[in-house]
């Protein structure tokens, strides 16, 4: 676009900016010619400009998440922190259901694995907080710390859950 073009098509943007909002501009008059898209006008028409509330009855396509359980809750509460998507949470629901069925006092007696995330030893979530045993939000800040470490996501733990049968 030259220049002369470009002062051209400011013009004719000033112009009907101004006739929208009621004002003037100095430099310009509606008797000027100007030429906006390759079309010559002998005056400068301004637009008009209609408000509205727009409104729909559209429905989303995903529904709310409103995991049922208070560890289910907490968990998806930090999963939004971390910004990992619906999906990620989806993927973590259906990992540790498998694991501990959301059951923060979980014991596997045979390996000694503990908590939701099914720590082994149990102890190392020790380095969450010093209420391990007991705090779900605990063990899951854990679980999840231990996933992004391990996996990146917890897709990715579910992925090797399901080829290997652990995580």
């Amino acid at each position: 676009m030259d220049s002369k073009r470009a002062l051209r098509s400011t013009l004719v943007t000033l112009l009907s900016f101004a006739g929208a909002t009621g004002g003037s501009v100095a430099a310009a008059s509606a008797d000027t010619e100007v030429e906006h898209r390759g079309i010559w006008r002998s005056s400068v028409e301004t637009p008009d400009v209609r408000r509205g509330i727009w409104s729909t009855k559209a429905r989303p396509k995903t529904t709310p998440v409103r995991p049922e359980g208070r560890n289910k809750r907490i968990a998806l509460g930090l999963v939004v922190q971390r910004a990992w998507s619906l999906r990620e949470f989806r993927c973590l629901d259906s990992l540790w259901t498998r694991e501990s069925n959301w059951n923060h006092r979980a014991y596997n007696r045979s390996s000694g694995a503990y908590g939701i995330p099914q720590a082994l030893p149990g102890g190392k979530m020790r380095g969450a907080g010093h209420d391990w045993r007991y705090n779900p939000a605990t063990q899951i800040r854990w679980g999840l710390k231990y996933i992004k470490g391990r996996y990146g996501r917890p897709c990715g733990a579910w992925g090797h859950f399901r080829s290997h049968n652990w995580y």
